[in-house]
């Protein structure tokens, strides 16, 4: 497929391209070089207390895997919530046993 270059350094992603990453306007794309080629990635873009929360959900999943049976899960803040409610279960049992 071939696209052309235009002022200001624009170019135009054919809408197959579009539709087949399933973009859409607002999406964030990064653009870089490797071995004299142009490529563009779609990326997504977090705030760090959002990533710091990721990274404590995979640790608790993959510290406990048996205790956390249930998914998959259609995004990544219904398997946070899904972990946060299981973790207040479990902390509510710990307390009536104390």
């Amino acid at each position: 497929m071939i696209i052309e270059l235009r002022k200001k350094s624009q170019i135009t992603i054919p809408k197959e391209i579009i539709n087949s990453l399933q973009l859409k306007e607002g999406d964030y794309l990064d653009i870089s070089t490797r071995e004299g080629a142009i490529l563009v990635e779609p990326v997504s873009i977090y705030s760090k207390a959002y990533v710091k929360k990721l990274e404590k959900t995979i640790m608790k999943i993959s510290e406990e895997p048996d205790k956390y049976t249930e998914g998959p899960f259609s995004s990544i803040e219904d398997a946070i919530e899904y972990l946060e409610s299981n973790d207040d279960k479990e902390k509510k049992k710990k307390d009536k046993k104390d």
